[in-house]
């Protein structure tokens, strides 16, 4: 560890905006669900996609609700 280096703890180096994190979740989630719109004939692409976008929207929901309880 450097001399000139300020010892923290784990909770104070926080890795960025919460609110751009949920932010770049909902524009992740609209670009996976308009890519259901197109020319392709399986339907595998469609439920890795949907099933993708089900994970991101649960993880939103679940960060919502820890922090609506103070739980974060």
């Amino acid at each position: 560890m450097a001399g000139d280096e300020p010892v923290l703890s784990p909770d104070q180096k926080k890795p960025g905006s919460p609110r751009a994190a949920r932010v770049g979740a909902a524009v992740t989630l609209l670009l996976l669900l308009s890519c259901l719109i197109g020319n392709h004939k399986g339907r595998i692409e469609d439920i890795w996609l949907v099933v993708c976008a089900g994970g991101l929207i649960l993880a939103v929901v679940g960060d919502w609700v820890l922090r609506r309880n103070g739980l974060r």
